[in-house]
């Protein structure tokens, strides 16, 4: 195990990123630490695929769920009721093995004078599943992004999703879903509103 560590690629000095070099080799020590050949046929071009789609598996790291939300929209003719998006579908990876997280998201809010477009919800899901994750923390970060941007009377996240971790290693226990919710605002100081988010998602087809 220590060669291997001393095997892995060093930062960049300006980036503080590796270059896609390091990354390819990165992949390569692996490869061989599985007990492949990265030389073989068909693991020549492996680490290159790996690195690139790494690049858009983690894209998240490389936005800020702000900037997203900054644009607004005040002309709603006065509607001031909830505003559900459901079954966001998305794909996350976990932090402590770095196997995928596959669910859903859906999450409401308030709104406090101000809309959001509807895509904007669903690429902050984005933004937060494409980063190494625990789903307790990413789903706090989607109801913090919007709450803190939009300024609404409160927010409600929920996240459906299975854990390939426990799925694939471990304890391998298939068709398990984990559910995790945080709220704001309205939604946590008032039951009713609370419990009409959840009514919604049951009926809301």
């Amino acid at each position: 195990m220590d060669a291997i560590v001393k095997n892995f690629p060093v930062l960049d000095d300006t980036s503080g990123r590796p270059t896609q070099k390091e990354a390819e080799e990165a992949v390569r020590v692996l490869l061989r630490w599985a007990g492949e050949d990265p030389t073989r046929e068909g693991l020549k071009d492996t680490p290159a695929r790996v690195a690139k789609s790494y690049r858009e598996i983690f894209g998240g790291y490389d936005l800020v769920a702000e900037d997203v939300l900054g644009r607004t929209f005040e002309e709603v003719s006065g509607y001031d009721d909830i505003v559900l998006e459901k079954d966001i579908p998305f794909y996350s990876h976990c932090e402590h093995h770095m196997v995928p997280i596959i669910g859903k998201a859906h999450v409401a809010y308030l709104p406090n004078g101000r809309v959001l477009g509807l895509s904007k919800i669903a690429r902050v899901v984005d933004i937060y599943a494409r980063r190494l994750q625990t789903q307790e923390a990413m789903t706090a970060q989607i109801a913090r992004a919007i709450d803190e941007t939009l300024a609404p009377r409160g927010v409600a996240v929920m996240i459906e999703a299975e854990h390939l971790c426990m799925a694939m290693r471990g304890i391998k226990k298939q068709g398990s879903t984990t559910l995790t919710t945080t709220f704001t605002g309205a939604f946590k100081t008032e039951p009713a509103e609370q419990a009409r988010f959840m009514t919604l998602l049951r009926g809301f087809k």
